[in-house]
């Protein structure tokens, strides 16, 4: 029969980590899914949705989309290339980066640079940064409290 001091004794029963120490283990999981993507090449999509990403290393080339919706980002770091779209909603992104280069779609929507600028607005100040949009920049305008509400709730302006 097994005692609970047994236990105790033996380290058979470990406490649980503080949600603080699981949070911070998580990020350095996801820094480390982004550093084996740049060593594997970055091929392929980057999908971040969701994580605690702060910040992205400077010089990221993504192959295909980056996808950076609900997380806590506020900047991007210069020079970043996507070579899909860019999905920044429900972020803190104020502004865009310099060189920013996405071969696709930028699709923005409840961010602070979305709320205070037009579409034209945001591709000029690409464009002046030395970067560009291949292809459309899209604005989803939630129409429900939810900001994770179904793509039915959302107005998309497109230009």
């Amino acid at each position: 029969m097994i005692k609970l001091t047994d236990l105790l004794e033996n380290d058979i029963l470990k406490p649980r980590r503080s949600p603080e120490e699981r949070q911070k283990n998580y990020k350095i999981a996801i820094q480390k899914r982004i550093q084996k993507y740049i060593k594997d090449g970055g091929k392929g999509s980057l999908d971040l949705r969701g994580s605690p990403v702060e910040k992205l290393p400077d010089n990221l080339q993504v192959g295909g989309d980056l996808f950076l919706e609900n997380t806590p980002i506020r900047e991007l770091s210069d020079n970043l290339q996507v070579g899909g779209g860019l999905f920044l909603h429900n972020t803190s992104i104020k502004e865009l980066p310099n060189n920013l280069k996405v071969g696709r779609n930028l699709l923005l929507g409840n961010t602070p640079l979305s709320k205070k600028y037009s579409i034209g607005e945001i591709r000029s100040m690409i464009e002046e940064k030395g970067g560009y949009v291949k292809r459309t920049i899209m604005i989803w305008k939630t129409t429900s409290s939810n900001h994770d509400a179904p793509l039915k709730n959302v107005k998309r302006t497109i230009k």
